[in-house]
Order: C-alpha cells, then sequence, then structure tokens
C-alpha cells in the first residue's frame, strides 16, 4: 500500500525553485513501495520520491557540498537491447559544483542480484558511456551507510531552513576560523548571527566533523582545509 510522507506546501524563500516535470509519472500506485514529497532546499520546490531508499538519498544530495540541484526521473532515453530499442528514466539527475551532470538509479543491492535488472543496467551503463554521460547506481549499501546517514540527517534538520549567503559564509569563517576546533554547542553560540550556524556551514563545506561516530552536541568541528574536497563522499570516482 502507497502512501506519502509529506502533505503540505512549500513554503521556503530561496532558492526560487526550479520548474521540472518528471519523465515519467506514477499512474496507478501498487505494492508496498512509499512515495511522498521532500520540501528540497537546494531546489526550491517538493521533490517527489518512490520508496525509503530515494528518500535517504536524497538526504545525501541534499546535504553534500558538491551537489548544486537535482532532479527526479529527469529525461527518458532510448537504449539498445541487442536488437531491440528500450526506454529507461534515471530515477535522479544530480548537478554538480562542476557542472558536470550524473544520472542515478537507485537500487537495493538485492535488485542486481536478479540477472534481467543486472542485463538492463549494463545495457543502459554501456549507452551512457557511448554517450559521455556520467551513470551511477547507488545501492542501499552505499546510501544507508552508518553512522553516516543518521549524522547527516541529523545535521540537516538542525541547519536554517534558508542557507546562508556566500558573503555570510566567508564573513563567518574569517572571523572564527581562530576559535576552531569547537564542540557544536559551543560553536552554536558563538557562530549564530546573520542567518549562519554552524551546521549550515557543515552543509556547505566550510566546516568538517568526523562521521565515523554517533554525532552529538560534544563532537569536535573544524575548518574544512582540503578546497572543493568535500567532508564526506557518495561516489568519489565521480566527483561527488
Amino acid at each position: 500500500m502507497s502512501s506519502n510522507l509529506w502533505h503540505g506546501l512549500w513554503r521556503g524563500v530561496t532558492p526560487a525553485g526550479d520548474v521540472h516535470c518528471r519523465a515519467r509519472n506514477v499512474i496507478s500506485p501498487s505494492g508496498g513501495i512509499v512515495r511522498g514529497k521532500f520540501p528540497s532546499r537546494k531546489n526550491g520546490r517538493m521533490v517527489h520520491h518512490e520508496g525509503l531508499l530515494e528518500l535517504e538519498a536524497i538526504y545525501l544530495f541534499e546535504t553534500s557540498p558538491k551537489i548544486v540541484r537535482y532532479r527526479e526521473q529527469p529525461v527518458t532515453i532510448n537504449y539498445p537491447d541487442d536488437a531491440k530499442l528500450r526506454r529507461y528514466t534515471p530515477d535522479f539527475e544530480l548537478e554538480l559544483i562542476t557542472g558536470k551532470i550524473v544520472y542515478i538509479e537507485v537500487k537495493p543491492i538485492r535488485s542486481l542480484q536478479h540477472d534481467e535488472v543486472r542485463h538492463k543496467l549494463d545495457c543502459v551503463a554501456e549507452y551512457m558511456r557511448r554517450s559521455e554521460t556520467a551513470f551511477v547506481v547507488l545501492t542501499d549499501q552505499v546510501i544507508r551507510q552508518e553512522p553516516r546517514l543518521s549524522n547527516l540527517r541529523w545535521i540537516y534538520h538542525r541547519s536554517s531552513r534558508v542557507p546562508p549567503t556566500s558573503e555570510a559564509i566567508t564573513v563567518a569563517i574569517n572571523k572564527y576560523r581562530n576559535c576552531l576546533p569547537l564542540s557544536i554547542a559551543v560553536a552554536s553560540t558563538l557562530i549564530n548571527v546573520g542567518g549562519v550556524d554552524p551546521y549550515s556551514l557543515l552543509l556547505a563545506g566550510q566546516l568538517r566533523c568526523s562521521l565515523e561516530q554517533p554525532i552529538s552536541l560534544e563532537t569536535l568541528i573544524d575548518i574544512e582545509l582540503e578546497v572543493n574536497n568535500g567532508w564526506f563522499c557518495i561516489a568519489q570516482e565521480h566527483g561527488f
């Protein structure tokens, strides 16, 4: 039985929100898939997801400083499968800070054990390779890495709903860089002006903390010294 996790309207301020029509719409929901909408801060609109695994992938997209924006079910392509031409719609399209576009398929690792699924994705991957388009299959093994996923959700829900401007971030970093490292508790008291908070600085990739242990207010955060390196990676070989 399908259900929606969100029934409200997007009331964000920034970004203004992109206009997006999904390439594929579910006409007759069936099975036990939990379908819903996520209020995306990066996209400034409600993003549809099909299943909890896609929702969890969205949290990775929202919290990665390497990803500028993303779209669900962005396009439908026609790919060759021997003598046949078949249709395929990626689950997501990512736009990275480098301008690179990456198509994403979200799949439980158990699904990849089925020959027909593996064959289809192999054909799609080969088509993408020939088209010089990046294509990544994200499995639950990657998406549900713990405590990383829980930590990122914890940070996301404590950050400002409206991300601070790049100018405000620069001012905050220059002002407080010599005070770091600090615990999140202390940093939250110290860095809390002009719409800038330590959680937003983490999401902007300006600060970093360890995601290898469950996060708490006592977790230390520090300046991110490796410019454009990102404080966590989803698919490092593809730049994010």
